[in-house]
């Protein structure tokens, strides 16, 4: 079936006009807004190849936004969670540093890169008095909140550096995509399954401690949190310290004790960046307490440690993509 709509950067007609009989835009926000705003069956909308510099919302269910190719297609918007808000408000703060946001169910995301470009690695090279030195240096890439659910997102890349993708809501499932950063790089307190990705860390240039990579804070009340299934965890280069890494750190936000965080990895292909310890404390609140545990890892990384939690074989059956995802099959449809 052809598109809803089209985004090409050259396109140079109206915003709408038909090309080959489909409406056709310049830019992503103007293909958003002319969108249905309660359609019960999907929106596709294909874009070309380009870089769409764009901080966008979805607040549209059933949303699917396809690209024609991952690494060509390119949705970059580059705020710090420091920088200042346009309207003069105050600082976006992390949960405003998004490039995109979802605030719909049904969402989708296809063959396509979301980044957040804000240079982290130049920020932090910046004197402590200079006066160009954003303070507040997490930028989220994407951000899925309240009103997300269903949000499926294959063959993409989600690019960043500290904060790339806060997962705060609803169910979500990543197959097959790359998802870049370094510090808490995928955070929140949604039930998201990242199946077959490959999950690559970051260096920030310390022999000892180059972040984390799962900063979850599920609620008590959910069972599930994240769970990485047939993935692997990549460094972006070798140079990056061996042990430097570790699989995460259980989240508070603002120390709410009803946040148990939640983060496995199973069957997981793991480089030796990952540190033996494998978690790590987060405000005063010890890893002991969460939730947070493997089964089946290997690689280099896939080290033996009192404080890695390894759960049995009977456990670890309760840790599926079904299960996570209160049965809801992600890949029952798809977007091309």
């Amino acid at each position: 079936a052809p598109p809803a709509a089209v985004v090409d950067a050259r396109h140079r007609g109206p915003d709408g006009a038909r090309v080959d009989g489909v409406p056709t835009f310049r830019t992503l926000g103007a293909a958003l807004e002319a969108a249905p705003a309660n359609a019960a069956a999907p929106h596709v909308i294909h874009l070309r190849d380009g870089r769409y510099r764009e901080k966008l919302s979805v607040t549209k269910p059933n949303v699917w936004l396809v690209g024609e190719s991952r690494d060509g297609t390119v949705l970059t918007w580059d705020a710090a969670a420091g920088h200042p808000r346009p309207d003069g408000s105050g600082p976006y703060t992390t949960r405003g540093s998004y490039t995109l946001r979802v605030a719909a169910p049904g969402f989708r995301l296809r063959s396509m890169t979301v980044e957040n470009g804000f240079d982290h690695p130049a920020n932090a090279a910046r004197a402590a008095d200079d006066p160009a030195r954003v303070e507040g240096a997490q930028a989220v890439a994407l951000l899925l909140e309240t009103g997300s659910d269903r949000a499926a997102l294959t063959d993409c890349r989600l690019v960043g550096w500290q904060d790339t993708l806060f997962a705060d809501a609803g169910r979500a499932y990543f197959g097959g995509c790359e998802i870049l950063g370094h510090v808490d790089f995928i955070f929140g307190a949604a039930q998201a399954v990242f199946e077959d990705c490959d999950i690559v860390s970051r260096d920030r240039g310390d022999p000892a401690n180059n972040g984390y990579v799962a900063a979850p804070s599920t609620r008590r009340s959910h069972p599930y949190g994240f769970l990485f299934v047939r993935s692997r965890l990549r460094r972006e280069h070798p140079g990056l310290a061996p042990g430097s890494v570790a699989l995460g750190r259980p989240w508070r936000p603002g120390g709410n004790r009803r946040a148990v965080g939640s983060a496995v990895f199973v069957d997981v292909w793991m480089d030796d960046h990952v540190s033996a310890r494998g978690w790590e404390p987060m405000g005063g609140y010890p890893p002991e307490e969460a939730r947070l545990f493997e089964h089946g890892s290997t690689g280099p990384g896939a080290v033996a440690s009192p404080s890695r939690r390894v759960l049995t074989d009977a456990e670890a059956a309760y840790y599926t993509p079904a299960q996570v995802l209160r049965g809801w099959d992600p890949r029952a449809e798809d977007p091309r």
